[in-house]
């Protein structure tokens, strides 16, 4: 009676499968981000061990998330197909397993190269995660389930910058690598043991869908995702840069600590889902984009307490609008009609590329500008992201938002 229920209405708060689903997918969230974003603490380090500049080193989170954000494009139609399941867990499996190999590498361009397969590896896990969650969750807790894996993706990008960086001042960046690789495995094993099978998925021709691209809504999602991810990279590029060197001269270990912010993160976006439940998705947004500014203009001062103060607040800000942003892309896909895995790929589409090419230019605007570049371009990039939030707002509405 329970499945049938299920199959019906969807996974609810309390039911013993919506507790697995949500485990499960707090798990692969961490991995896919605690591995995506692990060599950003080290940075400096790869700037010495492979003799290659700041803007170069950057790179190694570029060519992953690109690798990214490429493959999304594939694996979200083929989800439409092949089903969820199957391709989340192997997903994490395999970026785990290029993640072990990475540790090895002999050359910087091995490690780009492997850097970037992980990354293609990747895409199984965010490419329908979202359109999982619509499937089987109940609609009046997509919200809350949503911000719940965005949660698990925030404790991820923590993690795995914390993680690193401590290790790193151990055994070095190879050290720090492989013990980040063996914390996918145990995540693997979590995805692979609770997540659920799809009840509710039914296969559907892998075509594109031209209305993905045709939406306005969608378009502005879109782009809130790619400048949002841009600016919010960039910060944490250039950061890591600022802490190692004068006046400040932290250790990897100690800058890394840094990260610890990632806490409020996941509170964000976990609050900012239920908030969008009771007041709708196009009020929160608007006022998440506000917070992350407010953060960046906080970064200006020297104080370290008041850069890590700055770096709370606009990672609360910007998991807050990530975490409603692509919750709202499947449940607007499907009230349009559209293929609500190729809506969420062209989202996380969007949103790789944004970080490997925003992200990727904070080396540069560090190398010309110091800290007033890498926070003008976030704060332009965040002022873009404001502006498409407010645009939603006049665009006819096909979901309760």
């Amino acid at each position: 009676m329970h499945q049938s229920v299920a199959r019906q209405t969807g996974y609810l708060p309390g039911d013993p499968e919506y507790r697995k689903l949500s485990v499960a997918l707090f798990a692969a969230g961490l991995a896919t981000f605690a591995l995506l974003y692990s060599t950003q603490p080290l940075l400096p380090e790869l700037v010495d061990a492979f003799h290659v500049s700041p803007s170069q080193s950057a790179f190694s989170v570029s060519f992953a998330t690109f690798g990214l954000g490429l493959a999304l494009l594939v694996a979200g139609p083929a989800s439409e197909v092949l089903g969820r399941t199957n391709l989340m867990r192997w997903s994490v499996a395999a970026t785990t397993a290029f993640a072990l190999l990475s540790a090895f590498a002999p050359t910087w361009h091995t490690l780009l190269a492997l850097r970037g397969l992980q990354g293609v590896a990747m895409a199984g896990l965010p490419a329908v995660a979202m359109a999982y969650l619509r499937e089987e969750v109940h609609q009046d807790s997509h919200a809350r389930a949503s911000g719940l894996y965005i949660a698990g993706t925030a404790v991820g990008g923590m993690a795995g910058r914390l993680i690193a960086g401590g290790l790193s001042d151990l055994g070095g960046w190879r050290f720090a690598t492989g013990g980040i690789a063996a914390v996918g495995v145990l995540c693997a094993a979590v995805v692979w043991l609770l997540l659920p099978a799809s009840r509710n998925f039914r296969p559907s021709p892998a075509r594109p869908d031209s209305r993905v691209l045709r939406d306005p809504a969608l378009l502005a999602l879109y782009g809130i995702a790619a400048t949002a991810v841009g600016a919010f990279v960039a910060v944490y590029n250039g950061a890591v840069f600022r802490l190692s060197g004068s006046p400040y001269q932290l250790s990897a270990g100690a800058a890394g600590l840094v990260f610890c912010v990632y806490l409020l993160g996941s509170a964000g976006s976990a609050t900012a889902g239920t908030l969008a439940d009771r007041y709708g998705r196009r009020t929160v947004v608007p006022v998440g984009c506000l917070i992350t500014l407010a953060g960046v203009a906080i970064t200006l001062a020297a104080p370290l307490p008041l850069i890590v103060l700055g770096l709370a607040v606009m990672t609360a800000g910007f998991f807050a609008v990530h975490g409603v942003a692509s919750g709202w892309v499947p449940a607007r896909a499907h009230a349009s009609g559209v293929g609500t895995g190729q809506a969420s790929s062209m989202y996380l589409f969007s949103f790789y590329l944004g970080s490997s090419v925003f992200g990727g230019l904070a080396g540069t605007a560090w190398s010309r500008y110091g800290w007033i570049g890498v926070a003008g371009e976030a704060a332009a990039l965040f002022v873009v992201t404001f502006i498409l939030a407010i645009l939603l707002k006049n665009v006819p509405s096909k979901v309760p938002n």
